[in-house]
């Protein structure tokens, strides 16, 4: 028999919990057991702040339930902020055994047309925004360790398919989400030690940053039957990295939609060509061609 309890009495953190992918997360850990700190700064899709946050009703939805679970408002890609979030975790429930960074916002335009108040607000949130709250984990982990005390912890961040493959209109979205990719292996393969697993989805649901992108696809289905595009569809993947169960996997990245998981193989070496010496460079015109034709033809932009 399936354990639905599978994180009992893990302490979870969840990044932009107050509605979406990172609402469903939230309520995905408290009913699989887990202790969770719902982290919500209460902003509009810009970014720009907003008068009220749904985390505390996340909270009172999993507290209503018999779980346990506290509301955090602080900014992750705030240093001090991120750093409050996981001592939020610790001081409320005695330690912190997952970290799930989601909270993003976005600023979509034409590369030529997005200023540099987009491009840095958008790589703040998702990239910054990942970074500090897994720095400031990994930290308190690492003590852990050396105190004798080894982790079986977990970091599941948010990348997304516009950051595997590229986005028309969302340029800086994508180079953060593709850096969230980056950092996912880079940090796999430095916490391991530690006993910390990093691992990555690029979830496809309706949420607000997809809902003008994608408004008729991500519809939901007006018969009541299975709505492939809610964000609840995403969370059992992330439940289950979160959980023990995992511990094994360090280093992926996931692509979850409707009931299809994906292993992303991510970039490979491929076909190689090795003249032994310094090209000339009018001589690569056909050895770059040949290589090509030996490659695997990339999967194209979306919007593209």
């Amino acid at each position: 028999m399936t354990d639905n309890k599978i994180c009992d009495g893990r302490v979870v953190i969840v990044t932009g919990a107050g509605q979406g992918i990172g609402r469903a997360h939230a309520l995905a850990f408290a009913a699989a057991g887990a202790k969770v700190v719902v982290n919500d700064l209460g902003a509009e899709l810009d970014g720009t702040p907003k008068p009220d946050s749904g985390a505390a009703k996340v909270v009172e939805e999993i507290r209503a339930a018999g779980g346990e679970a506290v509301v955090n408002g602080d900014d992750v890609s705030d240093w001090e902020g991120a750093r409050r979030l996981v001592a939020t975790a610790i001081e409320t429930f005695g330690g912190l055994d997952v970290l799930v960074n989601n909270a993003g916002i976005v600023r979509d335009r034409m590369l030529v047309n997005l200023g540099e108040d987009e491009w840095d607000a958008v790589i703040k949130v998702h990239l910054k925004g990942h970074f500090a709250p897994m720095r400031h984990a990994a930290e308190y982990w690492r003590n852990e360790s050396k105190a004798g005390r080894q982790p079986d912890a977990r970091v599941i961040n948010t990348s997304s398919g516009a950051g595997l493959l590229g986005s028309v209109g969302q340029g800086n979205y994508s180079a953060a989400k593709a850096g969230i990719a980056g950092l996912t292996i880079t940090a796999a393969a430095e916490f391991a030690r530690y006993g910390i697993t990093v691992n990555a989805i690029a979830p496809a649901a309706r949420t607000r940053m997809t809902e003008t992108v994608f408004a008729e696809t991500m519809a939901a289905p007006e018969d009541g039957g299975f709505d492939a595009m809610a964000p609840e569809n995403v969370s059992p993947v992330v439940v289950w990295l979160g959980s023990a169960d995992s511990a094994a996997v360090t280093g992926r990245m996931f692509e979850v939609e409707a009931g299809k998981v994906t292993i992303v193989d991510g970039h490979r070496h491929g076909a190689s060509v090795d003249r032994g010496a310094r090209w000339n460079p009018a001589d690569l015109g056909p050895a770059v061609r040949d290589l090509l034709a030996k490659s695997v033809t990339p999967e194209p932009v979306y919007g593209a």
